[in-house]
């Protein structure tokens, strides 16, 4: 869908190699890891732990141009999940195009009932998601 994926933690390169090597969740994988062993990469992205030296769970959309579009920060022992995360991407390529429209929490893709935010939608999603 036109994205770089990479995932970035403050373990180092050899401890990635080691969990890809290893694990089997992470067999398939093929996106880039990238070693922030001193955190710096975690403390500009606000989810680096001084007190711990680790980085909280966070996921960051972010546009060709560098706007956030969504960011998620979870604690470190809470997973994420993919469809969620996919979920939310194709969203915001979707709103890129269609910045008038809203996708609802149950909006998964291209087709899916979007709302018109503005005052007269105030107190009517339901109604307007179920017509």
């Amino acid at each position: 869908m036109g994205a770089t994926l990479v995932t970035v933690s403050t373990d180092t390169q050899f401890v990635h190699l080691a969990w890809k090597d290893h694990e089997k969740e992470l067999a398939d994988v093929k996106y880039l890891m990238g070693a922030d062993p001193t955190g710096e990469v975690s403390w500009l992205f606000g989810v680096y732990d001084e007190n711990s030296g680790l980085a909280l769970r966070g996921t960051f959309i972010i546009s060709p141009d560098g706007t956030l579009f969504n960011s998620e920060v979870n604690f470190y022992n809470m997973g994420r999940n993919i469809d969620e995360l996919m979920r939310k991407f194709k969203a915001n390529l979707y709103l890129s195009r269609k910045a008038n429209e809203g996708c609802p929490s149950k909006w998964k893709d291209e087709g899916d009932a979007t709302l018109k935010p503005g005052p007269e939608m105030v107190g009517k999603v339901h109604e307007a998601l179920n017509k």
